[in-house]
């Protein structure tokens, strides 16, 4: 496992009802993840975010705002929290519903943001 994976395992073992947490870049490849769904799941879902973020950061960037630094997607089954990491990066996890309150996974990946940018710079 690579250091972002890790961090990824870490920060998704400890929130509660997380089933996994990804790292990819600007255009929504993984560059690391820790789940318990599908690979292949895990990476259409993880780029799908990908877009949403990108989308989010033109529009909010017009307003003289700068980008989205997270966002909350509350689905029927699954919460997903992304957030972004640094030179386009950006980091996720996903709880399934109904799942303890999102603050823990916001912390968590707030804190693996935190060593991901750490280890982009090692």
């Amino acid at each position: 496992m690579t250091p972002f994976g890790d961090i990824l395992r870490r920060a998704v073992l400890a929130t509660p009802g997380a089933i996994g947490g990804a790292f990819a870049d600007a255009p929504g490849e993984m560059a690391d993840w820790f789940a318990t769904e599908d690979t292949y799941e895990w990476a259409v879902l993880t780029a799908h975010y990908g877009v949403i973020l990108r989308l989010l950061d033109r529009w909010l960037g017009t307003r003289h705002f700068g980008g989205p630094e997270y966002f909350i997607a509350q689905h029927r089954g699954l919460d997903v929290v992304v957030h972004s990491v640094a030179g386009g990066y950006y980091a996720l996890i996903a709880v399934k519903t109904p799942s303890p309150p999102l603050g823990f996974a916001l912390v968590s990946l707030r804190e693996a943001t935190e060593q991901l940018r750490e280890e982009m710079m090692a």
